[in-house]
């Protein structure tokens, strides 16, 4: 009880704290943009915008605005240090945090090829980065080969996700995962719950990430311009709490 009370507690002010950092960033930007506008200068955005006007149309006249492509799977290498401190941020709470990233790294057991990284992130619009994972990732399975699995995840996976994870896992005896999660997506919940257990039963290495875990991380997947990572002052007590949380989850 004290736990909960204090992490409610602490639920509240990192609310606020949160909803300041989001609030302060976009005044930043909107700022840039209005200086900008006032410098007589344009985005690329827009200026891509407008050369795609005068190109298709003719002598000013007006033309159809373009559609806005529906939401894909982002796939990359590196991500923005600030949507990495913000997203990664293992507090318990996580309005704004509504994306699924996660960075992994593949060992084919086969060391010409090397380790195969990089980071999928999702707006749970569609299929989720875990799902999405399997079929662009490591689509290709092949039998002979024993691939070794790592994911950091910025929360940990949903129900649905944990069952098509852990059906994989049983139909590729080749391929062993590993999961690191910054927060416990919802883990109150006992259909989340059952969801991680059978996770873990399918064989499966759940872990809550460590501070180490974080400055790993910010070396090898962040645009940190060689910027060493600063961590917020309570990740080591929210890591040690979400610890203990997975361990009753799994007994």
């Amino acid at each position: 009880m004290a736990d909960k009370s204090r992490m409610a507690t602490k639920r509240k002010d990192r609310n606020e704290k949160d909803a300041a950092e989001v609030t302060k960033d976009k005044k930043e930007v909107k700022n840039e943009g209005e200086k900008a506008v006032d410098n007589g200068e344009a985005s690329s955005a827009e200026a891509t915008a407008t050369d795609g006007a005068v190109a298709n149309g003719q002598n000013g006249d007006q033309v159809e605005p373009m559609e806005v492509p529906p939401f894909e799977l982002i796939a990359g290498d590196r991500i923005d240090p600030f949507i990495f401190k913000f997203q990664f941020k293992n507090v318990e709470y996580s309005s704004g945090r509504n994306k699924t990233f996660l960075f992994y790294l593949v060992d084919k057991g086969n060391t010409d090829d090397g380790l195969l990284r990089g980071y999928l992130e999702d707006e749970h619009a569609g299929t989720h980065a875990e799902e999405a994972f399997f079929t662009q990732c490591l689509l290709h399975n092949q039998p002979e080969l024993k691939y070794t699995v790592t994911w950091y995840v910025s929360s940990s996976p949903c129900s649905n996700c944990a069952s098509k994870i852990a059906e994989v896992l049983k139909t590729r005896k080749n391929v062993k995962l590993s999961i690191y999660a910054a927060r416990l997506f919802e883990w109150e919940d006992e259909e989340i719950q059952a969801g991680l257990k059978v996770l873990h039963a399918a064989g499966c290495k759940l872990r809550v990430m460590k501070p180490l875990d974080y400055s790993y991380t910010w070396d090898t997947f962040v645009e940190n311009d060689d910027q060493p990572l600063n961590l917020w002052e309570d990740c080591k007590e929210n890591y040690e709490y979400y610890h203990g949380k997975l361990a009753e989850i799994l007994e």
